[in-house]
């Protein structure tokens, strides 16, 4: 069984040394896959002060490409840590695992890097758009009035003018 879990960590998992694969189901369209993260503890994000005092834990469910023409429904517990600094901003914070999450995320990194490779190639209207808005910025003009003279919604416009080159918009969350 534990040579099992480690063939089948290697092959879901390979750059990830920190993630342990705790039951793997796989359907004939979706594969899903129960994992944790193996470390003590973490940093935190605010002070960079180690914990290993934890909070408490809950589950996450982060998108992840397909695999073998299946979809992969990733359910990974993650840890809540006390920070350890009394002089912290923050009291708890999430552990992330480096490689495979990152704060905020709802998509895992082999997600992220799959689809900006898909937005950078097919960039050019993209692009095109994300220049129009910001030389109408440049020019003095409100979000409110870019979005009605570009007709793109407010969230677009948002997005557009909180990155400043077109591969920001496919990277993020």
């Amino acid at each position: 069984m534990e040579e099992a879990a480690l063939r089948l960590k290697e092959l879901l998992f390979p750059s990830i040394a920190d993630i342990e694969v705790l039951s793997v189901d796989v359907d004939i369209e979706i594969v899903r896959v129960d994992a944790q993260c193996t470390t003590v503890g973490a940093a935190c994000p605010a002070c960079e002060v180690w914990s290993t005092r934890v909070h408490s834990s809950y589950l996450r469910f982060p998108a992840d490409a397909p695999s073998a023409g299946r979809s992969v429904v990733l359910q990974l517990r993650v840890r809540r840590f006390r920070c350890g600094n009394t002089m912290c901003t923050r009291r708890t914070f999430v552990e992330q695992i480096s490689g495979l999450t990152r704060r905020y995320g709802h998509r895992t990194e082999r997600l992220r890097s799959t689809l900006a490779a898909v937005g950078l190639a097919l960039a050019g209207q993209a692009g095109a758009r994300l220049a129009a808005v910001h030389a109408l910025l440049k020019a003095g003009h409100s979000r409110r009035s870019v979005q009605r003279q570009l007709g793109m919604s407010w969230r677009t416009v948002k997005q557009f003018t909180d990155v400043a080159t077109p591969e920001e918009l496919f990277t993020g969350q």
